[in-house]
């Protein structure tokens, strides 16, 4: 039998890994607009992007601009991105619920900083994990990735691709300064060795098309703009065609599918790493750098006789709700340490319910938060 070819290894930085993992899931479009700590991300997209087939990318004028080119180009049949911080996240999210409504895949990668306003533009911190969830108004579902290093910058910006073509919805990717800017070596994946998921079109003849019609899957196929499909596109509550309605009845049935499509595929979405968990007595719960610090403090704590585990969410949102509620079966401490005011721990006290003790570890100053704090707090039991 032939060897399997050798992964090629490179060092890279985080930012660099992203626009590794999403030309591999097959990314032909970028708009953006530069802002610290992701301009790297900007920055090598467009020098990448012009050489290669079909390959486009757009310095737009503004965050709200570069957000409306990268539906546009998603709407015409392209993998499409952006990347950003705090500032130009907050102008995003007009437009990031004008996908979600519209059910137009794209990827979002918001590297976190200090803020609000523009804060702390060149320290880490993870202050937008509930505008990732929240910041666009109205009741609407949202799948929030997170990465702790750099190999993982570069999956899960191929995951962040894969659930946003399979569930034709905006995917955000939360990175942090301090993961963004880490330098490591890591392997590229050879072709077939990574599953890259493509939209569903329809197979049906173009006067039976329906855009928003309900499926076994509450996906509906989408071609491109242009193709030969009629495809009405707004932002306002619509039926099954694409047009404007206030039915109720028509009302309750479109938000229910956009929610259920998420909802009941809860397995394939909701991504963990459990270290040391099957009998902690102890948890952290950590992700992004944090995490990082989590497991090394996890470590010496089991070297110090204490039966400390980590759950490294690697899933923001939905919640992982299911594989928490499997180490509450045992654990009598949960441990969230965050670069917040305490924005994880309210998901984690939510599913916990009273059962164990929560401790939270919260720093804003721009500083990571180190394995020896997360380690005295587990040693407290």
């Amino acid at each position: 039998m032939p060897r399997p070819k050798k992964r090629t290894e490179i060092f890279a930085l985080g930012n660099e890994a992203v626009v590794e993992g999403a030309l591999l899931a097959g990314c032909t479009f970028f708009g953006g607009y530069p802002i610290t700590p992701s301009s790297e991300i900007m920055e090598i997209m467009a020098a990448r992007l012009p050489k290669m087939e079909n390959g486009v990318f757009m310095q737009m004028e503004d965050e709200i601009a570069s957000m409306g080119a990268v539906i546009g180009a998603s709407l015409s049949g392209r993998k499409a991105m952006t990347a950003t911080s705090g500032p130009g996240f907050s102008l995003m999210q007009e437009n990031l619920g004008y996908a979600v409504m519209a059910e137009t895949p794209m990827v979002l990668v918001n590297v976190m900083r200090g803020g609000p306003s523009t804060g702390l533009p060149t320290s880490p911190a993870q202050g937008d994990v509930q505008q990732a969830r929240w910041g666009t108004h109205g009741d609407h579902p949202i799948i929030v990735l997170s990465a702790s290093n750099v190999q993982e910058c570069l999956d899960m910006t191929i995951t962040a691709f894969n659930m946003a073509e399979k569930y034709r919805t905006p995917v955000i990717l939360l990175l942090d300064e301090v993961t963004s800017h880490t330098r490591e070596k890591i392997e590229l994946p050879n072709e077939g060795e990574y599953e890259v998921f493509s939209r569903t079109v329809p197979s049906m003849p173009p006067e039976w098309y329906k855009p928003y019609e309900e499926t076994v899957r509450g996906v509906p196929p989408m071609p491109p703009i242009g193709s030969g499909y009629r495809f009405h596109v707004t932002g306002l509550t619509h039926d099954r065609n694409g047009f404007p309605t206030q039915r109720p009845e028509e009302v309750v049935e479109l938000m229910d599918r956009i929610h259920r499509k998420i909802d009941q595929f809860f397995y394939d979405i909701q991504l963990v790493e459990e270290i040391m968990t099957e009998d902690c007595d102890v948890c952290v719960i950590a992700y992004g750098s944090v995490a990082r610090s989590a497991e090394l403090a996890v470590q010496q704590a089991r070297s110090n006789g204490v039966k400390a585990g980590l759950l490294k969410l690697m899933t923001l949102f939905p919640y992982p709700r299911r594989q928490t509620e499997k180490i509450l079966a045992h654990a009598r401490t949960l441990v969230v340490p965050e670069m917040n005011m305490g924005q994880m721990s309210r998901e984690v006290k939510r599913v916990n319910m009273g059962h164990a003790a929560v401790r939270t570890i919260n720093r804003v100053d721009g500083q990571i938060v180190t394995p020896s704090e997360i380690l005295k707090v587990i040693m407290q039991g």
